[in-house]
């Protein structure tokens, strides 16, 4: 079976081949390529049942691609433009944040300098009516909400609006533009001298927000930097080389790539980086893969700053986007990511696909997220540092310098469901609709807002009414337990509603364990530093 299916790749690199040029054609049309061809047609011709051509060959791809790799995949024609938007930066629609809220479209807040800003749609406005068609009450989805809303820039759409206040509806006529997707979580000032950066993804603006953060924050007395890449999935490849040059000094190579039919490639720093002489922490978990292994292993490599969290995904494949016939596409593995020292990023995938995507939950019941004492790893896969000689290890991911394990220590399992089920953002969603006036009245800066307000019992009672409501089986035991950690997600939520997401990061990272040990390390000397970056 194995040998058939490398058999069968071979045919569908042909058909790759055939797109392009007739040199290319005639060097993989084989015996192999008619093979398929001719297999396919006798399946039209004879098969018992009829069947779809289009799905059959998709469906022969998608089987091939997934006997390779795990990142070597097939992308339909449609997913191809959903899938390019997050990493171009932008999207086309009416720009607004939203939830559904009560079967209704609840406006979280319109995005500043979007078109719906510019019309007058404001935080707490409810769309009723998109050109005309009821949209509130009738089980719309997600989907549903973007397929109206979303269209090419210049179209225009009309839309209904319930506000406070007003009795009848509002219409409103939206001019559709190029609307920002931002990949900067947050930026803000820890103390006098810490700056904070949160990078979602890494995309064709990532460089522009890095660009406009370093600026607001040295302004405001940054000199050490934390930046946090946990939960960050990767994307373009420039920008992580581009971020890592901020921090590195000339010459020092940053990442290297290297296949069977791509020779190796270097990239290094220029020596124009605006960070490279402050202290440095990053911050990073399992869910931080590919670019962001790429900047937190150039960084540890050099010994430029200290890891923190928990290792890393283990992504380092370089993908190259081949274009078919009907404009899907396959993202086909050509090399692997390699860190200065010279650690393959990639973890093992040896065990096949579904091992694969299970490895983070066998993390877990191997205990390797709550203890540093589980992860064993063999001397074959250790490396040194390049200017401090420190070890660090290879075989997928980058492993922290300093270990945090996961919070076991409450039970989340109430505090999931609710969240699972929307309970808490519906609440959340619902308290700041009936308190935003009060709110911003008595609030008037972030900063009052975060030193005085807090989550009293009678609005923990409210949601563990609404999650009644919603048929969640109360559990006191284990509400009693996360009450804390659930209290700050609640008040970041009600800042971020009030404010915007970086004031979400500022409420909940004062009891986040990473963070707390990011700034205890920044906050002292700490041996991991070179020796020139001990000198302050």
């Amino acid at each position: 079976m194995k040998g058939f299916r490398y058999f069968f790749w071979i045919a569908i690199v042909g058909i790759l081949g055939f797109v392009y040029t007739p040199e290319l054609r005639a060097q993989f049309i084989t015996d192999q390529t008619i093979k398929l061809d001719r297999a396919i047609k006798l399946i039209d011709a004879y098969y018992v049942d009829s069947v779809n051509q289009d799905n059959l060959v998709e469906q022969a791809i998608i089987g091939v691609l997934k006997e390779l790799d795990p990142h070597s995949v097939y992308i339909s024609k449609e997913e191809v433009q959903e899938m390019n938007e997050p990493l171009m930066g932008n999207f086309e629609g009416i720009g607004i944040q939203f939830n559904l809220l009560f079967d209704t479209i609840f406006v979280i807040s319109p995005i500043s300098g979007g078109p719906s800003e510019k019309v007058g749609l404001r935080p707490g406005d409810r769309i009723i009516k998109i050109e005309g068609e009821n949209v509130a009450g009738v089980g719309l989805t997600t989907t549903g909400v973007r397929d109206r809303l979303l269209g090419k820039k210049g179209t225009k759409v009309r839309v209904s609006i319930k506000r406070k206040g007003n009795r009848d509806l509002m219409d409103f006529t939206i001019t559709r533009d190029k609307i920002p997707i931002f990949s900067r979580d947050a930026a803000y000032m820890v103390d006098a001298h810490i700056g904070y950066m949160r990078f979602n993804r890494f995309s064709a603006t990532t460089m522009d927000e890095f660009d406009e953060a370093i600026k607001q924050l040295q302004a405001e007395g940054m000199r050490d930097v934390i930046l946090d890449l946990r939960n960050n999935g990767g994307g373009i490849f420039d920008a992580a080389v581009q971020m890592s040059n901020e921090f590195l000094e000339k010459d020092q190579l940053i990442v290297y790539m290297q296949g069977k039919k791509l020779p190796r490639q270097n990239f290094n720093a220029t020596g124009n980086g605006r960070l490279n002489n402050g202290r440095l922490v990053v911050l990073v978990d399992e869910g931080s893969a590919s670019a962001s292994e790429i900047v937190s292993g150039a960084i540890q490599d050099w010994d430029r700053g200290v890891i923190i969290g928990r290792r890393t995904f283990g992504k380092g494949l370089v993908q190259r986007p081949f274009t078919l016939p009907d404009q899907s596409m396959i993202r086909l593995t050509i090399a692997r990511y390699y860190t200065p020292s010279g650690r393959l990023i990639q973890k093992s995938y040896d065990e096949g696909f579904d091992a694969y995507v299970s490895d983070l939950s066998l993390r877990y019941q191997n205990g390797e997220m709550i203890s540093v004492d589980s992860i064993d790893f063999p001397d074959s896969l250790k490396y040194t540092t390049l200017i401090n000689g420190r070890a660090v290890f290879g075989g997928g991911g980058i492993m922290p310098d300093i270990f945090v394990p996961l919070d076991t220590t409450a039970n989340f399992s109430y505090y999931n469901r609710m969240a699972n089920a929307g309970v808490i953002t519906n609440y959340v969603l619902s308290y700041v609709d009936s308190h935003r006036e009060s709110l911003k009245k008595q609030y008037a800066s972030f900063d009052a807002f975060n030193q005085h307000f807090s989550i009293g019992d009678n609005m923990l009672q409210d949601l563990l009414d609404m999650a009644d409501d919603a048929k969640i089986k109360r559990d006191e035991s284990s509400f009693n337990s996360s009450k804390d950690q659930l209290s700050i997600v609640l008040k970041g939520l009600i800042a971020r509603d009030l404010y915007s997401m970086s004031e979400y990061f500022e409420v909940i990272n004062q009891e986040d364990d990473i963070f707390k040990k990011a700034v205890e390390v920044l906050s002292g000397n700490n041996a991991m530093y070179s020796h020139k970056l001990s000198e302050k």
